[in-house]
């Protein structure tokens, strides 16, 4: 299973943007993690095939995970951004059978002014 991520960029405190990971085949659950300059990678939100979903306490209300099954695609619309949440953002799959786990490539988000 191959991940691809889009969607960031260079956004200013308190905008938006929407990231995007598509899987190449249907997949269990998916997620986005990041990490930030001189930290270790970090759970953001993950969400299973079914929508249940969970969240990092630094991203709760001002992120928010969704997915299409039908697309194989999963979605992180971040609102209300802050220069702490400057970091390379990764897109995590598991196999349906959970066994196997699939890691996208990363998706750099800057947040200045």
């Amino acid at each position: 299973v191959q991940l691809q991520a889009f969607g960031g960029g260079l956004v200013q405190p308190g905008g938006s943007l929407r990231l995007s990971c598509a899987a190449s085949r249907a997949i269990g659950r998916m997620g986005w993690y990041r990490r930030v300059s001189g930290k270790q990678r970090e759970l953001v939100a993950d969400i299973t095939s079914a929508g249940s979903t969970n969240y990092a306490d630094f991203v709760k209300v001002r992120f928010t995970i969704s997915r299409d099954n039908s697309k194989n695609t999963v979605y992180l619309q971040m609102n209300r951004l802050e220069p702490e949440d400057t970091a390379a953002y990764y897109c995590k799959g598991r196999s349906l059978n959970g066994i196997t786990t699939y890691w996208g490539q990363g998706t750099l988000v800057t947040v200045s002014s």
